[in-house]
């Protein structure tokens, strides 16, 4: 076959191209279409696939429930509540701490602005209520929160080092944990009589007292405790109410 020349009708200057001719053309042999032929393998095509992700090990129990609190087992990766913020190590040394009023607390008690432990008390204490057909959860939270701000505030203006909002949150939850307990034994034994009366009195001084302690202790305000516990015991009292009545 002859060379074919092709003009091109772009340019005026009448110059051709040169495609080659087909001798020069190479194509590719394949054995579709034959049906003799059958595909034993592969690998003249495809690698084999290795993993992408270095590290990565399923431990060999991805389907059971504790594997929803973990993140896959990646390494350097905290765990998934670490992540959220609760620790429940932290929780049980806070809780111990109000248990045991009459150890000298740490002052770095409040280093760690943990809330995951006083919204847990709030709940508990609010189902411990309705398990006694008292549905007073807008009331918790509502009188927590008036609480939370109205200590914060007084904190504030008698000490000189002052402190954050989540701190005294995080105190005045930890604390509440006797009334918690309260109202726990509440749902099994009636507290609307004398020994109920004195053992809401007991526990709301042992809050108070609790409470108070972490504060002063942190704050250096050991000449002012009677100033800080008397409106911490008040609020202390509102949640005694809602245990009893």
């Amino acid at each position: 076959m002859s060379q074919e020349q092709v003009h091109s009708v772009l340019f005026d200057s009448g110059a051709t191209y040169d495609y080659g001719s087909p001798e020069k053309l190479e194509f590719y042999d394949t054995n579709y279409g034959d049906p003799s032929y059958t595909a034993t393998s592969n690998t003249a095509y495809y690698s084999p696939q290795t993993s992408q992700y270095p590290g990565y090990h399923h431990g060999g129990n991805t389907g059971s429930f504790w594997s929803a609190f973990g993140t896959g087992g990646f390494d350097d990766e905290p765990p998934l509540l670490e992540e959220l913020g609760i620790n429940f190590s932290h929780i049980k040394t806070k809780s111990l701490a109000v248990l045991n009023p009459l150890k000298i607390a740490d002052k770095n008690i409040m280093d760690d602005t943990d809330l995951a432990g006083p919204l847990l008390f709030c709940l508990v204490f609010g189902v411990s209520l309705l398990l006694n057909s008292k549905v007073h959860f807008g009331y918790i939270y509502g009188v927590a929160l008036l609480g939370w701000v109205s200590i914060y505030m007084i904190l504030n203006l008698m000490s000189e080092s002052g402190v954050d909002g989540y701190r005294t949150a995080s105190v005045l939850g930890y604390c509440l944990l006797p009334l918690v307990l309260l109202s726990c034994v509440g749902v099994a034994f009636p507290l609307s009589g004398p020994p109920g009366l004195v053992a809401s009195a007991l526990a709301i001084i042992w809050c108070t007292y609790s409470s108070s302690t972490m504060f002063v202790t942190v704050l250096q305000m050991s000449e002012q405790r009677m100033l800080v516990a008397y409106p911490v015991g008040l609020l202390y009292a509102c949640f005694a109410l809602m245990t009893i009545f």
